[in-house]
């Protein structure tokens, strides 16, 4: 359709990726890397003289609101339940895309990394279930299922063309059939205790909204305030605010007002009044202005609201709140004296399901549907550089740390949890790494 797109080399040929996807890739490359300064931050503070100063500074209680609707909660959870229904916001967005566009739109496109996917959150869970089983942490199992995409296309950018374009599409489609899968999990297993009313009033709101958007509403600040309300709901329902954020995202436009070839007509209208006059000064004429406004709100009504909102957000997401979420959650004290509350079987579990879990279940996914000719093998594309790619999703952070809090709260086995994610996230990328540099 003319989109632009950036070359690759692979083994086999060469790759086009949409310039999109190169756009996706840069943003997360570079988010990895703040988000990796972030979690080294909450790691140095938790174990520095000033420790007791990091838990301090995530219990400052913030209240906003008045009546039913006062809501008083530390920064930490303003954090976790907060910022990170944003995050979820992006995430659904990003769903919703490939699902629609991207490389989910097709079954021929889904399959591999939906297989993929699917093999990597079973495996996972089910070897963290063999060595929690009846403990005090099985309810942990959700916590090795999830990919860190910041961290995964991080590493990477570190290798260049050693990895074939096609394999780094496929890594990002996976990460998203994974974020799915984990919002599914949190909405299904870790919620308990719902209030109908509330529910049935968020639901009522979302149902609204995509009444409004099938009508051609398209107002985003319409949108914000009904996401507030819908989050305000879910939170008071007892279902995690985070699937808001997703079920909102689903009711986004994604349709363009003006088709292209109108949008093209009214851009040449709109810049030949402009070209009629010449400005005098540093100021625009009257006609000018009226020009510019007309050809911005052209611009609006070619760009779907999705997208216009996926663009708007997603370096904030990227940039601020995901490396806030690190700086509040990954810090544990790694004290010498208290190394047993350290190691146990969920530290054991979470790190046998992101070091091993991972690229067993992904390899074994991916090898069905292309064995049995249900996918083909992406350009350039092995199977030793499919389980390097299968390790790069082992870095399981973001979610992990936020499925972990969910399952243990502050409880004395959450320690336990955050080592096993930042050792095996740590090992997974060096193993993948590893394997992918030698091609």
């Amino acid at each position: 359709m003319g989109a632009k797109s950036v070359r690759g080399k692979s083994g086999r040929g060469r790759v086009a990726i949409p310039l999109p996807f190169h756009e996706f890739f840069k943003t997360e490359a570079a988010g990895g890397v703040i988000l990796l300064g972030a979690a080294l931050a909450a790691l140095a503070w938790a174990n520095s003289p000033w420790a007791e100063s990091y838990a301090g500074a995530f219990s400052w209680r913030i209240s906003v609101g008045a009546g039913p609707f006062l809501l008083s909660k530390p920064l930490l959870l303003w954090i976790n339940d907060g910022l990170m229904a944003l995050f979820f916001f992006v995430v659904g967005l990003e769903i919703k895309r490939e699902i629609l566009v991207g490389e989910l739109s097709t079954p021929r496109q889904a399959l591999l990394p939906i297989a993929g996917a699917l093999g990597g959150m079973a495996v996972p869970a089910a070897l963290y279930m063999m060595i929690n089983a009846g403990g005090a942490g099985a309810a942990g199992w959700g916590i090795p299922m999830a990919t860190d995409i910041a961290f995964a296309l991080g590493v990477l950018a570190l290798l260049g063309d050693r990895v074939p374009p096609a394999l780094r599409v496929f890594l990002a489609a996976l990460a998203i059939v994974d974020d799915l899968g984990a919002v599914l999990v949190i909405a299904i297993f870790y919620t308990d205790g719902i209030r109908m009313a509330y529910l049935g009033a968020g639901l009522g709101v979302l149902a609204g909204l995509v009444l409004l958007a099938s009508l051609g509403m398209r107002s985003l600040g319409l949108y914000a305030l009904a996401g507030a309300a819908v989050w305000v709901f879910f939170l008071k329902s007892g279902i995690h605010p985070t699937v808001a954020g997703v079920l909102l995202a689903m009711t986004i436009p994604a349709r363009v007002a003006v088709e292209g070839p109108r949008f093209l007509e009214k851009a040449r209208k709109h810049l030949g009044e402009f070209a009629s006059e010449t400005s005098r000064g540093r100021l625009l004429t009257p006609s000018q202005h009226e020009a510019l406004l007309g050809l911005t709100g052209a611009a609006q009504e070619a760009s779907a609201p999705l997208q216009r909102l996926e663009h708007a957000l997603h370096p904030w997401v990227t940039f601020g709140i995901m490396p806030l979420f690190a700086l509040a959650n990954a810090g544990v004290a790694l004290d010498v004296g208290g190394t047993g509350r350290l190691w146990g079987p969920v530290t054991a579990g979470t790190a046998a399901g992101l070091l091993l879990g991972k690229p067993l279940g992904i390899v074994a996914g991916a090898y069905l549907v292309v064995r049995t000719g249900l996918s083909p093998m992406p350009d350039g594309a092995g199977w030793r550089t499919f389980a390097g790619v299968g390790c790069l999703a082992g870095i399981g952070f973001t979610m992990a740390l936020f499925i972990a809090g969910l399952a243990f709260g502050a409880g004395e086995l959450l320690p336990q949890a955050k080592v096993g994610i930042l050792g095996a996230s740590a090992l997974s990328g060096l193993a993948g790494y590893l394997i992918l540099r030698r091609g």
